[in-house]
């Protein structure tokens, strides 16, 4: 047999938070060019987007998959950095891939697992995220960690969505602009079944949000505009206090051409779209400081995220929030790429992208 040559070999391990996939590369890249950790997510972006590429399209990757990628730390306070990279962006900061990150780092050792809570801190492209981890025998049994503000931009605004009719919405930052629609009134009760229903559905209530309700974040000018949206209903289980389901794009939408209103579904039950639901709930005093707010996802898991203190974003009211969720290690992988592969940065296909 002869040798063995690759063009690339990146080791990595793969993870699930609430069921939303977030595999972590643990190897296989010695370093980016940057300063900070954002400086090094824009360098991927602008110059080592194959990575990406490899690893979120198939072969490797599937319409839902999330990655990361571990640095160290350019910050003194930081335990450890990471890029979150996703289909349509690279996120400043991200729920489920934070849990999945830090799970990873404490159960392989990475860093230090202290019993039964250990408190780390990671260095997002967004900034320090403070991370709080309980842990037992081995195992990371839940991860807290204190998020960006977040804020109520529009409330109960009326929008004009073609084939739908009119539709009221709220806007919100948690991290991403969510556009939040009410499930109830679209005769949706957000089961997995009306996944293809859903998708549709919250893809034009987010193309028409994003045309009619404009938004910036006033000390973030980079972050503007709805990117993602919400469907949002009563909970299918006894401990939860609302259900939501959010849909990320796989590409860019075209109203004269329906087969691009397509998304993927968070499988989870979405980390900022939590902190940006606790936002609207908050301005309409419908949930206090320091109470929790147990949110269910499609898969019926539960987010927990709680608001911890109320501060301003320029010209908005905005809330301090932490969510809490947990994540599961899948599997240990070595994914490589043959000099004579075809698809070196990988594909989409129409079926199911």
């Amino acid at each position: 047999m002869g040798a063995m040559r690759l063009a690339r070999m990146i080791q990595a391990v793969d993870a699930h938070a609430a069921g939303e996939p977030g595999r972590v590369i643990v190897g296989g890249v010695l370093d980016v060019p940057g300063t900070t950790i954002l400086e090094k997510m824009r360098h991927l972006e602008a110059h080592g987007d194959a990575l990406r590429r490899c690893m979120l399209r198939e072969p490797r990757g599937y319409p839902a998959a999330n990655c990361n990628l571990l640095l160290a730390p350019t910050h003194p306070d930081a335990d450890a950095g990471f890029v979150i990279m996703e289909h349509v962006e690279y996120p400043g900061m991200s729920g489920t891939n934070t849990i999945c990150t830090a799970t990873v780092l404490l159960e392989t050792g990475i860093v230090p697992m202290h019993e039964p809570v250990t408190e780390l801190t990671l260095e997002a492209p967004a900034g320090l995220i403070r991370v709080r981890a309980a842990c037992a025998r081995g195992k990371v049994t839940s991860v807290t960690f204190r998020n960006v503000p977040a804020f109520a931009v529009y409330l109960d605004r009326e929008i004009e969505v073609p084939q739908l009719g009119t539709v009221t919405v709220d806007v919100a930052y948690g991290g991403m602009f969510y556009a939040i629609a009410d499930a109830t009134a679209l005769g949706l009760k957000l089961t997995p079944d009306e996944g293809r229903d859903i998708v549709r559905i919250t893809e034009m209530i987010k193309a028409a949000a994003r045309e009619q309700l404009p938004v910036t974040h006033p000390e973030e000018p980079g972050f503007a505009g709805i990117t993602i949206a919400q469907l949002s209903g009563p909970p299918s289980r006894a401990d939860a206090d609302m259900k939501n389901v959010v849909t990320v794009s796989t590409g860019p939408f075209d109203w004269s051409r329906p087969s691009t209103w397509t998304g993927v579904i968070d499988r989870s039950p979405c980390g900022t779209g939590t902190c940006a639901r606790m936002a609207t709930l908050h301005a309409r005093g419908r949930l206090r400081l320091n109470e929790d707010f147990r949110h269910e996802g499609i898969l019926g898991t539960v987010f927990t995220g709680r608001l911890v203190a109320e501060t301003t974003v320029g010209q908005y009211p905005a809330v301090v929030p932490t969510l809490s969720g947990q994540a599961w290690i899948t599997g240990f992988a070595s994914y490589v790429v043959d000099p004579d592969d075809p698809f070196p940065d990988g594909f989409t296909v129409g079926d199911i992208w």
